[in-house]
């Protein structure tokens, strides 16, 4: 097999040109942004930024990693060290494979807003993902994704679901 993991390809790339995707539902209390800034400081970037190269733009969508940009656009000291650069490697996929990278990213390490989150799961659905490509490509089980079904209050994330009728 000749598969190459992207962690071999790590490219330096100016932070200017990443920029956030619009459907992460990660969010870092300040507490733990203080520690990742420092954990930077201490230890330098361990780990890479994953990004989707934007077309013909030379700016790069950020997969996973949002956090690790963010410190960099906030810390003077840490971009400084690292000359505006951080450390990039490349995944190419399509929109909604990307979605799932990001959430099984995330999923891996903490936990998610509620309602970001099932807005993420209508987007799927929405996208003609099943409950079973969810369940599959994200990690969620079955209830997970029914109780972020309802939390949406979307009738229309439903349409696929045999309900029994009440008898009279």
């Amino acid at each position: 097999m000749n598969y190459k993991s992207p962690v071999y390809g790590v490219t330096p790339v100016h932070y200017t040109k990443l920029k956030a995707n619009n459907y992460n539902p990660n969010t870092v209390p300040t507490t733990e942004l203080k520690l990742l800034e420092k954990s930077i400081w201490e230890d330098g970037y361990t780990q890479p930024i994953v990004c989707f190269p934007l077309e013909d733009s030379g700016n790069y969508e950020i997969i996973d990693g949002f956090h690790r940009y963010t410190i960099m656009k906030t810390s003077k000291r840490i971009r400084e060290r690292e000359n505006e650069m951080l450390p990039v490697v490349i995944l190419e996929k399509d929109a909604v494979n990307r979605i799932a990278s990001t959430i099984r990213h995330n999923r891996a390490r903490g936990f998610h807003n509620v309602e970001l989150m099932s807005n993420i799961v209508g987007e799927l659905v929405d996208s003609g993902m099943s409950d079973n490509w969810i369940m599959k490509n994200i990690g969620m089980d079955a209830n997970e994704i029914l109780r972020l079904k309802q939390v949406s209050g979307l009738a229309h994330l439903f349409l696929d679901k045999d309900f029994s009728k009440v008898p009279d």
